[in-house]
């Protein structure tokens, strides 16, 4: 934080010194002065009271900054101000005095924190470097995140995975003519052509490795194993259908082509209610171009293989690029597939209900305190998860520090009106933060929310989460452009009162 030291000749100082000046001439001539001296005495107090009642927060959409021993108001950025006795946006009256470290703090955002467009707001603010919470409305309070939720997942992925962890997908050999495609929650799998996600493997990839291990050995089955984790949680119920037949979300199913989008070169693209069905489908293709005797006209059979004779393999990315693929454009897939295979691979069982426990130990790794946190999926798309901002802006403290691997989230985050989905937001009066915003947007119909970092305008850091709860989209998105570019320009001396 940055502490600000007062003047020498504040307020309190003159008072003191005048009326110590004041004590020595009535010593002299008590009677004629007493009257004069305390007149003179009020006179300066009635200043003083004016000058604090002048340097409270005002209503103005700017952020203002007051301080408390100053004589004549502080300029602030709005021209307008209210007397030290008027409520706060919020509902809260400014104190005239504040004692302790708060009183270094003369900037508020109360204005922008009470806007209309940001509903139920709940949001927290901390200086990055001493972690000291600078600002918090209802911050302790856990609840939906929106996408958000993709940095927990991330940091979950980065603790229980590591960032160089690769994600297979084999193909066994059984008897009697059938191999088995296995899948290990791997949704970057391509048929090979048109892709959202740049350099992942291919089943033309795996049909060749086949094709040379069969030789002219016909294929007459194919099976299709997505028993790493039970498909039987793939659709969580609070999830809009929507979410599927539009194209943001698939079945999370640990075997699946292209994030199983109809259009596998579009972020966006329906998915099927068969993600296994679809890429035993796109391999029996793969096969046949790929010279395999049999395989154009092979049963596809659904099932657990019963062979550990692996002929072909081919592995994702590593998990940090897959991060860098999933963050700045949100993409929910991927974030699905991080969150199940955390699991299993902490000794999970890969289900949407263990996620919470693999969430909390965790993100407890990194010296935050996760207890009481909800997660029902990696994505953030259920409005059942709950999480509170303060936490969020907890572990971004560790995020921009780049501790223990966090350093490549943070140096994914988009940019506010430079990349990923902060690209065309903070527009106007709030393009003062344009690229000092790094953080991660959220989403879902009943929120929209916004977490990271800031390199606010006096050169501090702090980080944040803020969360517009019941607004729509159009509302929402910009007044928390608005509330974080104020806090940009507070900087360490935003203040809770």
């Amino acid at each position: 934080m940055a502490d600000q030291q007062p003047p020498p000749s504040t307020f309190a100082e003159r008072v003191r010194a005048r009326t110590t000046a004041l004590r020595r001439v009535v010593a002299r001539r008590p009677v004629p002065w007493i009257a004069g001296g305390l007149a003179a005495v009020l006179v300066l107090g009635s200043g003083g009271a004016v000058a604090i009642a002048a340097a409270t927060t005002p209503g103005a959409p700017a952020p203002t900054r007051t301080t408390a021993a100053a004589s004549t108001p502080t300029p602030s950025r709005s021209a307008a101000s209210t007397p030290a006795s008027t409520p706060t946006p919020t509902g809260r009256a400014v104190p005239a005095q504040v004692q302790g470290p708060e009183a270094l703090r003369t900037c508020s955002i109360a204005s922008q924190a009470s806007a209309a467009g940001l509903g139920s707001f709940e949001g927290a603010v901390l200086d990055a470097k001493t972690g000291e919470v600078l600002y918090s409305h209802d911050g302790e309070r856990a609840a939906q995140t929106g996408s958000v939720m993709k940095t927990l997942t991330t940091a979950t992925a980065l603790a229980v995975l590591g960032g160089d962890h690769r994600i297979p997908t084999t193909v066994t050999k059984e008897s009697g003519g059938a191999i088995a495609l296995v899948g290990h929650g791997d949704a970057t799998l391509s048929a090979g052509g048109a892709t959202v996600y740049p350099g992942a493997p291919t089943l033309a990839q795996l049909a060749q490795q086949v094709k040379a291990k069969l030789g002219s050995t016909p294929v007459t089955t194919i099976v299709t194993d997505d028993t790493y984790w039970n498909d039987a949680d793939a659709w969580d119920p609070t999830w809009p259908v929507s979410e599927r037949t539009i194209g943001y979300q698939p079945e999370v199913t640990a075997l699946m082509v292209d994030g199983d989008r109809a259009n596998p070169g579009a972020a966006t693209s329906p998915r099927s209610t068969d993600p296994v069905g679809r890429a035993g489908a796109l391999f029996r293709t793969a096969l046949a171009n790929a010279g395999v005797a049999g395989a154009a006209n092979a049963q596809i059979v659904k099932r657990a293989t019963t062979s550990t004779d692996t002929i072909a393999s081919v592995s994702s990315q590593p998990v940090s690029t897959l991060i860098g693929q999933m963050i700045p454009n949100s993409d929910n897939t991927l974030a699905e597939m991080l969150a199940r295979i955390s699991s299993k691979e902490s000794g999970a069982d890969g289900s949407a209900a263990s996620l919470t426990g693999v969430y909390q130990a965790a993100l407890k790794s990194y010296g935050v305190d996760p207890s009481g946190i909800v997660i029902k999926d990696g994505s953030g798309e259920s409005a059942a998860n709950a999480v509170s901002p303060l936490f969020v802006a907890r572990l971004m403290v560790q995020v921009q520090a780049g501790a223990k691997g966090l350093g490549t989230l943070a140096q994914v985050l988009p940019v506010s009106g430079v990349s990923g989905t902060l690209a065309s937001r903070f527009t106007g009066a709030n393009a003062v933060a344009r690229g000092k915003v790094h953080a991660k947007t959220g989403w879902i119909d009943s929120a929209n929310t916004l977490g990271g970092y800031i390199d606010a305008a006096d050169g501090s850091r702090l980080t944040f989460a803020f969360y517009a709860i019941g607004s729509s989209r159009a509302a929402a998105l910009p007044a928390l452009d608005a509330v974080t570019a104020a806090t940009y320009s507070c900087g360490a001396e935003l203040t809770d009162s």
